[in-house]
């Protein structure tokens, strides 16, 4: 399936010294999938999310996305040809409006030197890629708000239309749910299903009734390898991650 898939690693491994964060792991997202990966604390879920947006450099193995080998290419650059990623801890800018956050991330994707007769602010193209990505992913009703009085769900939501409106054709998404209630939690899970068609994403998270719910496939990472990845109905019944990862409640 490595040809259909939009982001593919192969062999990814990271030192640390003499520990090995990531060792050996191979994985693919395609665009209209949902593939989760999971794991305890420490088995290098968020070292491999850092590989893949080009944050940290592989020790080994290779990425490539949308044809392209982009091992060396550094978060930017990625970020230009359409791999956008949210983090564990809120990045927005408490102090701006839900709009201004989103055009912001909107401008980033194409800087151009502003003259001084032309605000920044004023940008059409910035504006409207801006309010589609908030209509996306429903802030559009809240949109004049200060971003620091958000509920931390909705600053979640508001993390991914930043995303958004960098126009990218996937999402690496580092546990949107953390910290949310069963409501919010609904909300996001709802928000992931409408972007599932045009996106290849991929979800680190420890909640693994949404994980079950949402993901069309899982990949299962304990000390740094994969020891499972297939379809949730089968990860569900593996022995290995029931005895490593799941436990008897799945």
């Amino acid at each position: 399936m490595a040809e259909d898939a939009l982001l593919v690693a192969s062999g990814l491994g990271r030192r640390f010294g003499g520990l090995a964060a990531v060792d050996a792991v191979s994985i693919e997202l395609h665009v209209g999938q949902i593939h989760a990966v999971i794991g305890t604390n420490g088995a290098g879920k968020s070292t491999l999310v850092n590989m893949l947006s080009g944050e940290l450099a592989p020790t080994a193995g290779s990425v490539r996305f949308a044809g392209h080998d982009v091992t060396r290419w550094a978060q930017p650059r990625r970020a230009r040809a359409g791999l956008g990623r949210s983090y564990q801890r809120t990045t927005i800018f408490n102090e701006f409006s839900v709009l201004e956050n989103c055009r912001l991330a909107a401008q980033a994707r194409e800087p151009r030197p502003w003259t001084f007769w032309e605000r920044a602010a004023k940008d059409a193209r910035s504006l409207a890629a801006a309010q589609a990505a908030l209509d996306a992913a429903g802030l559009a009703p809240v949109a004049a708000r200060t971003a620091g009085t958000l509920s931390h769900g909705a600053k979640r939501q508001l993390e991914i239309a930043m995303c958004l409106a960098t126009a990218p054709k996937a999402l690496l998404l580092d546990e949107p749910l953390a910290g949310m209630g069963i409501e919010e939690s609904g909300r996001m899970l709802a928000l992931l299903d409408t972007l599932r068609p045009g996106h290849a994403i991929l979800l680190v998270e420890h909640d693994m009734d949404a994980v079950f719910r949402v993901a069309d496939r899982i990949t299962v990472m304990v000390n740094g390898r994969v020891i499972a990845s297939d379809v949730p109905e089968k990860i569900r019944v593996d022995p290995a991650v029931r005895e490593a990862y799941l436990g008897d409640d799945h």
